[in-house]
């Protein structure tokens, strides 16, 4: 079967069709979406040198653990900050303006109330869906929720345990400032999970994606059935 071919560097909808294949999927190369999108390797380079002239997209060497193969790394596709505004992201200069306005006269203590209030109704709307399924399988529901709430979430396989990976956060440029705001989401995880869990990057921190690893719990661990309340701040990868 004969692959489709891009005909115009003006094809908007190819376009608007890669980029919501990285928001789902998270950075990417070119032969990856070419296979997602059935397009030609050499088509899809061409709406992805398009994208990045634009600034909608930005490329880095894929990481990959304990591989040293000869020449050049592949390279991989991410959104910026412009990409992901098509994506009707719901943060605005009035929600910044308001959470310096509660911080400066409130406290750094309310912006956090401000924060877990934020996501009360996630726990409240998640908890029964994670806790109807067995323990091995709760990451996977628990993305799946997120996913309707349009993260774009999904989760993957750690040697430590799980990771929930979310590809798409609504108030990233807000949580870019209040990082409140990512530290009171990782305390519903650890709840609806029974397991402290760790994030181990941020798209508020300029990273491809949020990523928070959910350790395989030990025998001696005990389960966590209320919400953290001292959750450290995400940690940016290197």
């Amino acid at each position: 079967m004969r692959v489709p071919e891009v005909s115009s560097l003006d094809d908007a909808p190819t376009r608007e069709r890669v980029a919501a294949s990285i928001l789902e999927h998270g950075p990417s190369t070119a032969a990856q979406l070419a296979a997602r999108l059935t397009l030609t390797a050499a088509a899809v380079r061409r709406h992805l040198d398009q994208m990045s002239d634009e600034g909608v997209l930005v490329s880095r060497d894929q990481r990959i653990s304990g591989a040293r193969g000869r020449g050049r790394p592949a390279k991989v596709f991410l959104l910026t900050d412009t990409g992901r505004e098509q994506f009707d992201q719901a943060y605005d200069d009035l929600a910044v303006e308001a959470l310096r306005f509660l911080s400066e006269t409130a406290g750094e203590d309310a912006v956090m109330a401000f924060a877990r209030r934020r996501v009360a109704d996630l726990e409240t709307r998640y908890r029964p869906l994670v806790e109807s399924v067995p323990e091995a399988e709760r990451t996977a529901v628990l993305a799946q929720a997120l996913t309707a709430d349009g993260y774009a979430a999904s989760t993957r396989t750690a040697p430590s345990g799980d990771q929930v990976c979310q590809h798409h956060c609504p108030v990233a440029h807000v949580a870019a400032e209040f990082p409140q705001l990512c530290e009171a989401e990782t305390e519903v995880f650890a709840s609806l999970l029974g397991s402290h869990v760790q994030r181990l990057a941020t798209l508020a921190h300029g990273d491809g994606v949020c990523t928070t690893n959910v350790p395989t719990r030990s025998s001696g661990t005990p389960p966590i059935s209320t919400a953290l309340s001292s959750t450290t701040a995400p940690e940016r990868t290197s």
